[in-house]
C-alpha cells in the first residue's frame, strides 16, 4: 500500500514509503515486549511507564490491541489498550490484564509512544488513526483514555472530548479523561 505521509489509510501489516524510509504498522506479538518496554521506557517517566513484565502480562491476552509502527524494520512507536466496558480508565485496568473484554464497547488506549528521536513526523497520528479505525471496524463505540492536560489538544484534533480530570492517579500523576464516542462523532474519513 503506498501512502502520502500520515495522512494515509492502512492496515496492519501494511508497508509505505515515508520520506526517507519504509514504515510498516502492525500488530505487535510477545517477541516485541522488550522493544516496547524500551520505547515506553524513553517515552513516559519510571512511574508511568508500563513495565516489561506487564507487556508480556498484556502481550498474552490482548496482543491484538497492541499496533506498533516500524521505520526501517525497528519499532519505534506503539499503541496499546485493553477493550472494556468502562467508559472511563480506572487505575486497575493498567495492572489486570484479565479486565480485557474482547466484546466490550469501549477500546481503550493505554500508551500512545513514540520514541523521542522520531517524533514530529505524524507517527503518533498515523497510530491513533489505525487504532481509531480498528475500534470502528470492530463496532466499539469509540475510544477512551487519560492524558495530561498538555496532550488535551493532540487528542481533541481526533474527536476526543474531555470528560474532566480523571479519578486515575497512575503513576501519580493528574489525567484528564478523554471519550471519542462514535454516536456523536461522525466518521472523518481515517
Amino acid at each position: 500500500m503506498t501512502a502520502r505521509g500520515a495522512q494515509a489509510q492502512s492496515t496492519p501489516g501494511a508497508s509505505f514509503l515515508g520520506a526517507q524510509s519504509v514504515i510498516q504498522l502492525r500488530y505487535a506479538t510477545i517477541d516485541d515486549a522488550e522493544a516496547l518496554a524500551g520505547v515506553e521506557s524513553a517515552s513516559f517517566p519510571p512511574a508511568e511507564a508500563c513495565s516489561l513484565e506487564n507487556f508480556k502480562k498484556r502481550l498474552a491476552v490482548f496482543a491484538d490491541c497492541f499496533i506498533v509502527l516500524e521505520e526501517d524494520g525497528n519499532i519505534c512507536g506503539l499503541i496499546d489498550g485493553m477493550v472494556t466496558d468502562q467508559q472511563t480508565i480506572t487505575d486497575d485496568l493498567y495492572e489486570d490484564a484479565s479486565l480485557h473484554n474482547p466484546n466490550g464497547a469501549w477500546q481503550s488506549v493505554f500508551g500512545l509512544a513514540v520514541l523521542p528521536q522520531k517524533r514530529h513526523r505524524g507517527y503518533a497520528s498515523l497510530l491513533m488513526m489505525e487504532m481509531i479505525e480498528k475500534a470502528r471496524n470492530e463496532n466499539r463505540r469509540g475510544l477512551i483514555l487519560t492524558c495530561k492536560e498538555g496532550l488535551i489538544a493532540f487528542y481533541e484534533q481526533f474527536g476526543f472530548v474531555n470528560k474532566g480530570l480523571s479519578a486515575s492517579v497512575h503513576g501519580g500523576a493528574a489525567w484528564y479523561d478523554m471519550v471519542l464516542d462514535f454516536e456523536h462523532q461522525p466518521a472523518s474519513g481515517f
